[in-house]
């Protein structure tokens, strides 16, 4: 292991470092993807000319990340977290633009495989969360997670608030005004990878002693599934698995379907108004959340993350058409992913042996993102079909379920002393 572990007084300024150069990026890298994902669902949907296949820009995105995870897993588990998190970034980057060209040329699939590319910057950002903790100090993992987490409140409600003007900025450069957001996503994912590119150093997971130059080159099944099978051997960190996926899976389906449900009841001009709220909720009480999770213990905050996610998405089945409550249960949805992802990813990070830590964080984030994609993808032929509630009610469905393993699996058994 290529270690350079600092004395605790210099560990502690590095860790504040790290901490503030993780929020820098992450400012422009969450208002490049709020602002993308105000407008895909409806660029797409009037591309195909229907909602059916409206969530497929959303899910190309999430697969992108889901697919790009393990890749950058193995990448910094050799040289560290500054190459990966810029890497992700730069990738993310250079698929807005090819989004934008595909929306421009009204050309769907160019568009989709740029959403695919852009992926790289939800990866960055899911990523840089576990940046955090690789230098915290012992029980404030929880903490440093949410502390990066939270400051991207900035840019992920001031990206959809900020929509209707790039909007209206984009024709007087000849742009279609739903590409706008698309472009500036661009250019901001490329200020978020300059930022971990000049800042991140030391890098924090060769400094916390993660870093391995000579790890085998193992192909990505093989290490994923490697990654699954410890995953498999902690109930805890099952359990965290379960949560992550369960928050992103929820969030992803209802978030996906709000503005096309939106514009169907003519509430249209509302949803980016609803989106930021609801990506508050994500991210903007975030440094509580970590307090809440230490204090009560993650086990018991992955109960309270599905209780408030099945809350929210009922609000959306009782909103109706009246838009309160959908502004209601959207912050609560993203309230609930915020928990469930905190309290999940402290539980993955700590329930495995430190040389598997980084492989197994990529495989999580992996399945998270797959099956994010999913719902994403299925959200346009279930809202299509079915129903905008009927959507919401499976969300709810899965939060109860969640609830459920939490009180009456494995995990239970099993001691607090391998969590935070």
């Amino acid at each position: 292991m290529h270690s350079a572990v600092p004395d605790p007084a210099a560990q502690a300024v590095l860790q504040r470092r790290t901490i503030a150069t993780l929020r820098l990026a992450q400012v422009p890298g969450q208002a490049a993807v709020a602002g993308i994902v105000t407008v895909i669902a409806v660029l797409v949907g009037d591309l195909l000319h229907s909602d059916r296949f409206a969530g497929s820009g959303g899910a190309a995105f999430t697969l992108g990340s889901a697919l790009m995870a393990p890749y950058l897993a193995a990448l910094m588990r050799r040289r560290g977290r500054r190459p990966g998190l810029a890497l992700a970034f730069t990738i993310g980057a250079f698929g807005a633009v090819i989004a934008a060209i595909g929306g421009q040329t009204r050309t769907p699939l160019v568009l989709l495989l740029g959403m695919t590319l852009f992926g790289g910057v939800q990866a960055g950002t899911l990523q840089g969360r576990y940046a955090a903790a690789d230098l915290a100090a012992p029980g404030q993992g929880p903490r440093a997670i949410a502390a990066v987490v939270w400051l991207g409140t900035l840019g992920a409600v001031f990206g959809p608030v900020l929509t209707a003007f790039w909007k209206h900025v984009a024709p007087s450069v000849g742009l279609d005004p739903l590409i706008g957001p698309i472009a500036v996503a661009a250019v901001l994912s490329f200020v978020a990878a300059a930022v971990i590119w000049f800042r991140l150093r030391p890098d924090p997971l060769i400094a916390a002693g993660g870093v391995d130059p000579h790890a085998a080159r193992t192909p990505v099944v093989k290490t994923v599934g490697r990654s699954l099978r410890t995953i498999r051997a902690s109930p805890l960190a099952v359990l965290g698995l379960a949560s992550m996926v369960v928050a992103q899976v929820t969030m992803t389906g209802v978030m996906t379907m709000t503005p096309p449900h939106m514009r169907d009841h003519q509430h249209g001009s509302m949803s980016p108004y609803v989106i930021a709220l609801h990506i508050a909720g994500m991210y903007g009480l975030a440094p509580l959340v970590g307090r809440y999770v230490e204090r009560v213990s993650p086990q018991r905050a992955v109960i309270t993350g599905a209780l408030v996610t099945t809350i929210g998405t009922a609000a959306a089945v009782l909103a109706g058409y009246q838009p309160v409550l959908i502004f209601a249960g959207l912050f609560l949805l993203g309230l609930g992913w915020n928990i469930g992802i905190v309290a999940g990813s402290s539980l993955v990070t700590t329930s495995v042996p430190l040389q598997s830590k980084v492989e197994v964080q990529g495989a999580a984030d992996f399945m998270m993102s797959f099956c994010g994609g999913l719902a994403a993808f299925g959200s346009g032929f279930v809202k299509q079909a079915f129903g905008f509630h009927l959507l919401a009610n499976i969300a709810s469905l899965l939060g109860l379920g969640l609830v459920a393993y939490t009180v009456f699996g494995p995990s239970r058994f099993t001691n607090r002393a391998d969590a935070y």
